[in-house]
């Protein structure tokens, strides 16, 4: 499944809402990530994460640099992910 967003609103403490290409939508929150990621730190300040904007793949992206990829943001928002699971049929050994 390709994943592609449409529209990115900030909500507040680092939760923003996301609208996909699919019709679906939610908030994620992405706090944690701003804590994790030493590229994220400008980001600690509510005031620059505020400033994101959708990328020309559109990826979630800020001036600083940090992005986080549309797949991510959608697994966040839906709790499922984009990408099928591989069945392995391991067979019977002979």
């Amino acid at each position: 499944m390709i994943v592609k967003l449409k529209e990115a609103r900030y909500v507040g403490a680092y939760r923003v809402w996301l609208l996909f290409e699919s019709g679906e939508s939610g908030e994620a929150d992405l706090g944690d990530l701003v804590q994790r990621y030493r590229a994220a730190e400008p980001l600690r300040d509510e005031r620059e994460f505020a400033r994101f904007f959708l990328d020309e793949w559109p990826t979630l992206a800020w001036p600083c640099g940090f992005d986080v990829a549309p797949e991510t943001l959608y697994e966040r928002v839906t709790g499922r992910s984009p990408w099928p699971v591989a069945s392995v049929d391991f067979g019977k050994a002979a």
